[in-house]
């Protein structure tokens, strides 16, 4: 990346990186004189991509009777807390679903 100059005070900015509560990694730029923080949109692009990876889980659906089930992978259950819940609520959306626990 080349060097860019504070839209603040003019004077030069670093290359820094640092990670999300999540882990996920990313580079920004700091003034060296005010503090001033920055991202490019490119910057961004990249922090976006990686929360869409993170956030996607492949699973197959499996015909059960006249009805369809969906297996929840184990580490969304943990991270959801979902392994006391007993009962989810499907909410149709105008793409897809929202599954919501009750």
């Amino acid at each position: 990346m080349k060097k860019k100059s504070c839209p603040v005070c003019s004077k030069s900015m670093a290359l820094k990186v640092s990670k999300t509560p999540e882990g996920v990694k990313y580079s920004y730029f700091v003034c060296n004189s005010c503090g001033e923080e920055i991202l490019s949109m490119k910057q961004l692009e990249c922090v976006a991509k990686e929360y869409r990876e993170l956030r996607k889980y492949n699973v197959k659906l499996t015909k059960w009777g006249e009805s369809y089930g969906m297996r929840i992978p184990k580490d969304l259950v943990k991270k959801e807390k979902l392994d006391k819940v007993k009962e989810l609520v499907i909410i149709p959306e105008k793409v897809g679903f929202r599954v919501v626990p009750v």
